[in-house]
């Protein structure tokens, strides 16, 4: 039995990195693009050339520090945002001017990438003090603040304690949406192997079970303690058998789902023909009617669709006895294939199937529904008391083109 791992990566916030990256580029050289179109006001222009040759060479150097939250640590966002304000506190020794007129700092609007990138890293919390600091740098660098500074600054606080919170959201709902693939992933694993024992184990416990009471003496304590672990089997199968997928988080690629998917046999990718696979379950009292022709179905599905009527079958020898009549009808259609599965036993009463399955009986629920649900089809249980019961199983499939129904009486 082969296993492979499987592993899904789900993060909505590698994006902001992303784009983060390319926003401190672009400002950047939006930074030198200002200076030099009004460069003459500059009274000290040595001190704005040496700034923007500092930033350029910073940005550049640190784009692998903004590609993901693991490799943006605490020491360097203080350090890009200490450089960020430093700017913004040079700007009047490089212009005179800048108290008393409304004009870009030196590092202009790259400063909210310094900000962005805390509210990327550490919510909205981390967010507000670097948005604070900044803000303040801006008041002392006016000196008397115009409403247009203050507008500014505002806008700066509020965007990036927005875009704080709503990347908390996104992790909250990300470990959410893990936590319930994990779910879905054990879930359909413990669905698998209940199948299996069900149609093996707990088939030959049962069976040893009612032989050992019928030949009595030493047989019928074997067939007692075999009862026992047949419902011991039974509760454990329904509580749940396995957990096949972890949850864990990575700073650099969000929650990751890891999926441990077993696998029975490699994979075929060849149909086959489904007559093949009910053939050896018919009988004395067990007529199987088929269409004469293939009935070509991936491998998996029509493994899967015999098991189903495997467990019918059974389900009819331990229900109806051994001399109940069974026929199998098998029906192709271009877009699905249906298996009938009738016997003329004394049928199901009302309220039975959801009273086994309260006992841990899962032969229905499990063994045949089950295998039907991952395949996509239904499977229809109709019994009426005294007239027997049947199963009728469908499993769709892409359509083949025009072909004849052949398999329809």
């Amino acid at each position: 039995m082969a296993k492979r791992e499987r592993v899904v990566r789900m993060s909505v916030e590698q994006p902001l990195w992303r784009a983060l990256t390319g926003y401190r580029v672009l400002t950047m050289v939006y930074a030198v693009l200002i200076f030099a179109a009004d460069r003459e006001r500059y009274e000290r222009p040595w001190i704005a050339v040496g700034y923007l040759a500092v930033l350029c060479v910073w940005t550049l150097a640190t784009l692998p520090k903004v590609a993901n939250a693991a490799s943006c640590t605490k020491r360097f966002l203080v350090a890009d945002l200490a450089l960020a304000l430093t700017g913004i506190l040079l700007t009047p020794l490089a212009d005179a001017h800048a108290q008393s007129v409304d004009g870009p700092t030196l590092p202009s609007i790259w400063t909210a990438g310094s900000v962005l990138a805390y509210a990327i890293k550490g919510g909205w919390r981390w967010a507000a003090l670097a948005s604070s600091l900044v803000a303040a740098a801006n008041i002392v660098e006016r000196a008397h603040p115009s409403r247009d500074t203050v507008h500014n600054v505002i806008l700066v606080w509020v965007a990036s304690i927005a875009i704080g919170y709503v990347v908390e959201v996104a992790r909250a709902s990300e470990r959410t949406l893990a936590r319930a693939l994990e779910i879905e992933a054990a879930t359909r694993e413990r669905e698998r192997l209940a199948r299996d024992i069900h149609d093996s184990v707990l088939q030959v416990l049962a069976m040893v079970q009612r032989r050992g009471t019928a030949l009595g003496g030493e047989a019928a304590e074997l067939g007692r303690m075999a009862g026992e672990q047949e419902v011991a089997l039974r509760t454990l199968v329904a509580g749940g058998l396995t957990r096949t997928s972890h949850v864990s988080e990575d700073e650099s690629e969000g929650a990751v789902v890891r999926v441990v998917e077993v696998d029975d046999e490699p994979a075929a990718d060849a149909p086959v023909d489904l007559r093949t696979l009910l053939a050896p379950r018919a009988g004395a009292r067990i007529t199987l009617s088929d269409p004469g022709v293939p009935v070509p179905l991936p491998t998996a599905a029509a493994r899967e669709l015999a098991a189903a009527v495997g467990a019918a079958l059974d389900n009819v020898r331990a229900h109806a006895g051994a001399d109940a009549r069974t026929w199998i009808l098998v029906e192709d259609w271009d877009d699905e294939v249906v298996v009938t599965v009738r016997d003329d036993g004394p049928g199901i009463p009302d309220g039975r199937l959801a009273e086994a399955e309260g006992e841990g009986r899962m032969g229905v629920a499990l063994s045949i529904r089950g295998r039907l649900r991952d395949l996509g089809g239904t499977a229809e249980l109709i019994s009426v008391p005294g007239q027997g019961t049947e199963v009728e199983l469908k499993v769709p499939r892409p359509p083949r083109g025009a072909r004849g129904k052949a398999g329809r009486k």
